[in-house]
């Protein structure tokens, strides 16, 4: 898809990647967060069902968003994100691949998300959190890097207590964490009442500890979770596993 149009749309320093997924490709920056593999597994453990409207909280570039759009039928996806600069991008990356009707970008906190939208107004949210707590992990002098992975601006409490808000009865949160973490986040999920429903852990090789774990969780449901089959990402020799491979895989292009 790259082509003069692209000068329109790039800045300095930006390049186009393909996302290998109805021709799509989004804005990046070497110097800012590029997405990874957690944000793709994310857009593929989520659902957003026709009809449905979702919200991904701490959008960054707009990569779940536009992943989303493409693997579901959902009616309308939204990406807040605090940093305008990121944010930016994400609009830009929706121009370009013409999804205006279908994908909006707003800048704003997600401490305040709530207010911004209004209770009750999603079926799906979903989130690729800061991971690290205060001093966990080095710290990065980048400081568009260092709000991306630590709970610089907004915390697990507020990403749930907001989540609470902001889902219609009976509606999903999908989420994409560290296990180190599990115990905090099971627990905090249940006090703001997102019952957690089903759970996946992400090992990088079978042998290794799990580095990932993907969660779905439901407003107001009933406690019961499933533990489902781990996902592991790489065989012995550093391949992908097939069921890796077949979420990478390019799918059909439909446009």
């Amino acid at each position: 898809m790259m082509n003069n149009m692209s000068g329109t749309f790039l800045k300095p320093g930006e390049r186009l990647d393909d996302l290998q997924i109805k021709g799509y490709e989004i804005i990046q920056s070497p110097g800012r967060f590029c997405f990874g593999m957690d944000a793709v597994l994310l857009s593929s453990y989520a659902k957003v069902k026709k009809n449905e409207k979702a919200l991904d909280l701490g959008t960054g570039t707009g990569i779940l968003p536009i992943l989303l759009e493409a693997k579901n039928e959902g009616l309308h996806y939204t990406g807040l994100e605090i940093q305008e600069e990121s944010a930016d991008m994400a609009r830009r990356s929706v121009a370009y691949n013409r999804l205006q009707e279908k994908i909006e970008i707003i800048t704003g906190d997600i401490k305040e998300a709530a207010g911004i939208f209004g209770a009750a107004s999603f079926e799906v949210i979903t989130t690729n959190p800061p991971y690290m707590i205060g001093e966990h992990g080095l710290k990065n002098d980048n400081e568009a890097l260092y709000i991306a992975r630590h709970e610089a601006l907004c915390t697990l409490d507020d990403i749930l207590r907001e989540s609470s808000r902001l889902l219609k009865p009976k509606g999903r949160l999908y989420m994409v964490h560290r296990p180190f973490r599990l115990p905090e986040i099971l627990a905090k999920m249940m006090e703001y009442r997102i019952e957690p429903k089903r759970m996946r852990l992400v090992y990088p090789y079978v042998d290794k500890e799990p580095n990932m774990v993907l969660i779905e969780g439901l407003r107001g449901g009933k406690p019961r979770m499933t533990v489902e089959p781990p996902l592991i990402v790489y065989q012995k020799n550093g391949e992908y596993t097939e069921e890796l491979v077949r979420i990478y895989e390019m799918q059909p292009d439909t446009n």
